[in-house]
């Protein structure tokens, strides 16, 4: 019985974050829809939805998400109370051009800042549930702002005080994983120097790459927005957001010069020392992942940096033989930028390596309260 709840209980300790949110959003709209009850609003389901909308994932999305839909619902409210008691209308015909008054000119503000979409939406409902509940438009407006504003409060509360997530901690998470699949490229693209490539498995690495990146980013801004708002102790994102950039670029750098196998002469000379660059570089990317899922210091570095000593003695040995001077230049081009992109990636990964240290402090000295 005891084994059978471990297996059952497995996977829900793996997805802990998003029960949290689960928990969350179910006590905010609970929690909304007990207010607007109480406050007797003309329509509760606006309350109920708004604390669905704000309520994020990390306490910096919720913030934003509640300044976007606060914003453009005020908008919107103001601007709809506006057409409706300025513009006289009568009859279906007048309500259709009023519409068509109301959506028009908010779609395009929209369409030009999407974090004003709600006021489309609130200029509409303030338009036309006066015709259907017989009511004021200007009482409308200010019931639509109130069932939103409780909502949002509602959802504020839920993200600050119910299995609080914060930002910074899913940051680790997240440049954890894209660190990972860093590690996992750059084993594919340096075996490609001596066996050719898997195509198909590098495009999908590349692809998983370029996505990890944009979520990092975006939780990135997050993370910044918390500490903004002195929501979060954390360090500054900037420099391991950049410097994990500057890995994926590496990580270009490498693709372009081993798109073809290097001859075979120099492959024979230059396998095992590639080899062995490969796998410290691989394991030392994993390690440095562990470290900030786990907020521990950084991996030692010096395995990585003795494997490119012997690579970089190998090359100049190649060279000194002459092994070189009968390649084609582009063949000889890649040879060099290989050897280029291996000392740059060998530089980031320093960087990398003091942003980690860093966010092993911050993360020591933090207040439990920061993180998740």
């Amino acid at each position: 019985m005891i084994a059978l709840v471990k297996r059952l209980s497995a996977p829900l300790r793996s997805r802990k974050a998003q029960l949290a949110l689960a928990v969350r959003v179910t006590v905010a709209a609970f929690g909304a829809l007990a207010v607007a009850l109480a406050l007797h609003l003309m329509l509760p389901l606006w309350a109920v939805l708004t604390s669905l909308i704000v309520t994020q994932m990390s306490v910096g999305r919720s913030l934003k998400t509640t300044r976007d839909y606060l914003l453009g619902t005020v908008g919107g409210a103001i601007y709809g109370a506006a057409i409706t008691v300025l513009i006289p209308h009568s009859g279906e015909a007048g309500l259709l051009a009023l519409l068509v008054l109301a959506i028009a000119p908010l779609a395009f503000i929209a369409a030009i800042n999407p974090s004003l979409n709600a006021a489309t939406v609130t200029a509409v409902i303030v338009l036309l549930v006066p015709t259907m509940h017989h009511a004021n438009p200007l009482d409308s407006a200010i019931d639509r702002v109130l069932e939103v504003l409780v909502g949002a409060v509602c959802g504020l509360l839920a993200s600050f005080f119910v299995l609080p997530s914060r930002a910074h901690s899913q940051l680790r998470a997240s440049a954890a994983q894209t660190l990972e699949l860093i590690a996992a490229a750059l084993s594919e693209l340096l075996a490609g120097v001596t066996r050719g490539r898997d195509n198909d498995a590098l495009h999908a690495l590349q692809d998983g790459i370029g996505a990890a990146m944009a979520g990092l980013n975006a939780t990135g801004a997050e993370a910044e927005r918390e500490r903004a708002a002195h929501l979060s102790s954390g360090p500054d994102t900037g420099p391991l957001l950049r410097t994990v950039l500057r890995l994926r670029h590496d990580l270009v750098m490498i693709g372009r010069a081993t798109v073809v196998p290097l001859p075979a002469d120099v492959q024979a000379r230059l396998a095992a020392p590639l080899a062995r660059v490969s796998e410290t570089m691989s394991a030392y990317l994993r390690a440095i992942a562990e470290a900030l899922r786990t907020g521990v210091g950084a991996p030692a570095i010096w395995p990585v940096q003795t494997a490119l000593q012997a690579y970089a003695a190998e090359v100049a040995a190649v060279r000194a033989e002459g092994l070189i001077r009968g390649l084609p230049g582009d063949v000889a081009e890649r040879f060099f930028t290989l050897g280029f992109s291996l000392e740059q990636m060998r530089q980031n990964l320093k960087d990398l390596e003091r942003c980690v240290a860093e966010w092993a402090e911050k993360s020591a000295g933090a207040a439990p309260a920061a993180e998740e």
